[in-house]
């Protein structure tokens, strides 16, 4: 074992014995709700993602690249009711050292919510706002792809949330020469104990994914149906001011090939999910341990799975995957609406350490407001 795995565990063992399998991620959230204070008003809601994700890889399942760009998504409310507001907009995604728009995508929804209820019928609260563990969803969606277009179910009470929803990923007309994709899942969470700052929690996530149709024109192309999910405890403990919390969050994550016609790698497999962690005025640290086995994700990170999709070595098979990394992130409000992420994140594959230490560092800037723009007159009847 390297010296670089060695101080990696060491790491580890040591921030598990302080103490989520994630950062948190708020400040990248785009959430427009109803809200009775504004009925008939018009609003642009204004929202704006400055990245920069490199990837500085050299393993056989995760390639090495960088993204580099700005994601607007600038969006026209319309608060009709107290509980209905009506939302149409765009997305635009630039790639720095490319010419032209990288992709452009329209924005509608219809959004439902009465007390803790909310219905979302159009493009959805998707990406990372599932919260799904980054084995099944790649934090990295929600730069390449962040819009999902559907309908979605939020609950969120005080001791349990859910996220149920379903998204077209591709529809076809008749004769078309492809297949339509659907996706979709739920994610719950379901307070178990809390009290003297010790919060205890029951997660459950769920992610299905179907390939097929009956209009196509691709008959030699079989149906594919493939299943995740994940569940486990997280414990949480609020300390102070300079200290927030440590908490320890631990999942199994499973894989299941439902298809007809299994021709993938592996038609089953499972992993291990172990996070702890520390939030501080300094920053947040958490040390991971991922142990897969014959695992393929829908959704997630490339790093995590047993078979290969990189540009030089697709469909390689190594059924046991065990990685451990220690991950680093700064979040700051810099001034009202303006937020900063910058994230260092490097790890050591335990099945191959005769490898150098492998990393990818981050760099967000995410600026989001709201404002009024005018308030329609109800007519005299």
């Amino acid at each position: 074992m390297g010296q670089k795995t060695a101080l990696l565990i060491i790491s580890f063992l040591f921030t598990s014995y302080l103490a989520s399998a994630q950062f948190n991620q708020s400040a990248f959230e785009n959430r427009i709700r109803p809200d009775s204070s504004l009925t008939n008003e018009v609003h642009f809601s204004f929202y704006n993602l400055n990245y920069v994700r490199n990837y500085e890889y050299t393993n056989d399942f995760h390639d090495g690249y960088t993204l580099y760009g700005t994601q607007l998504q600038p969006q026209i409310v319309y608060y009709a009711h107290p509980n209905l507001a009506i939302t149409a907009g765009a997305l635009i995604r630039k790639d720095f050292g490319r010419n032209g728009i990288s992709d452009a995508k329209p924005l509608f929804s219809v959004k439902y919510h009465k007390r803790n209820l909310t219905l979302i019928f159009g493009s959805l609260e998707g990406g990372i706002q599932h919260k799904y563990i980054e084995p099944l969803y790649d934090f990295e969606r929600t730069i390449t792809t962040p819009i999902e277009y559907g309908t979605q179910l939020l609950v969120e009470r005080k001791k349990f949330t859910l996220d149920a929803w379903i998204a077209w990923q591709k529809m076809i007309y008749k004769g078309d020469p492809a297949k339509e994709e659907i996706i979709g899942g739920l994610s719950t969470e379901t307070t178990l104990a809390e009290n003297n700052g010790w919060k205890l929690s029951f997660p459950a996530q769920f992610l299905a994914f179907h390939q097929g149709g009956q209009i196509d024109m691709l008959k030699e192309i079989p149906i594919t149906t493939m299943l995740n999910g994940a569940t486990g405890l997280k414990l949480h403990k609020e300390i102070g001011t300079n200290i927030k919390q440590v908490y320890t969050d631990n999942y199994v994550a499973v894989y299941k090939d439902l298809s007809p016609d299994k021709r993938r790698a592996y038609q089953g497999g499972f992993g291990l999910w172990l996070n702890a962690g520390v939030e501080s005025k300094w920053g947040s640290l958490v040390a991971s341990y991922w142990k897969g086995n014959n695992f393929i994700s829908i959704k997630g990170m490339p790093l995590y799975e047993s078979v290969s999709d990189n540009l030089y070595s697709p469909g390689l098979k190594q059924s046991s995957r065990n990685i451990v990394s220690l991950r680093y992130a700064y979040q700051k409000e810099l001034i009202p609406h303006l937020y900063l992420d910058v994230r260092f994140e490097p790890h050591v594959d335990l099945d191959n350490t005769d490898k150098q230490l492998q990393f990818n560092h981050s760099f967000f800037l995410t600026y989001k407001q709201d404002f009024k723009l005018f308030k329609v007159k109800k007519q005299a009847e």
